[in-house]
């Protein structure tokens, strides 16, 4: 996919702009093609940040023409229940509550809920998660479909707060 090939042209602009490149995403809404592009950075992502990297952007994409047809550009920070994909996003939220789906059966089950433990195995192969009841699972970071961080929200009578 193309993707791949737009990686190396995005990444340099949102790094130029002080933030990291989270994803990018292909998708089709109501018929029509949108490029999503996710970016993170301490303290969080504003709208400035947003606007400056669709400007820079914009004609990057445009000269290099790698996106057929029309398509609109979508920039954004990657939002509370974040995906996790790299090594790099599961190890930055330790500790943190994920749900995980794998793609192929571990102890008959795909779905799992938990704290983001650890890292573990030969080079990082594997995330330890610590699922409700105290139960530690290894899941093997070649077998993970989906991952997102998992954010509960707490409703009092005076505040609305997130865990």
């Amino acid at each position: 996919m193309f993707l791949e090939k737009l990686h190396p042209l995005v990444e340099p602009v949102v790094e130029d702009e002080g933030l990291e490149l989270v994803d990018l995403e292909w998708v089709s809404l109501s018929g029509r093609w949108v490029l999503r592009v996710y970016m993170d950075k301490e303290g969080g992502v504003t709208l400035d940040d947003c606007q400056r990297v669709s400007r820079r952007l914009n004609p990057v994409l445009d000269v290099e023409d790698l996106i057929p047809g029309h398509y609109s550009l979508e920039v954004s920070s990657p939002g509370l229940n974040r995906r996790l994909k790299k090594t790099s996003d599961f190890r930055k939220f330790l500790g943190r509550r994920a749900r995980i789906e794998l793609s192929s059966p571990l102890q008959g089950r795909k779905r799992f809920r938990g704290k983001l433990s650890g890292i573990s195995g030969e080079e990082a192969t594997e995330i330890v998660l610590e699922l409700e009841g105290g139960e530690v699972v290894h899941l093997p970071l070649a077998d993970i479909g989906k991952a997102r961080l998992e954010v509960k929200l707490f409703l009092t009578r005076r505040s609305r707060r997130f865990a």
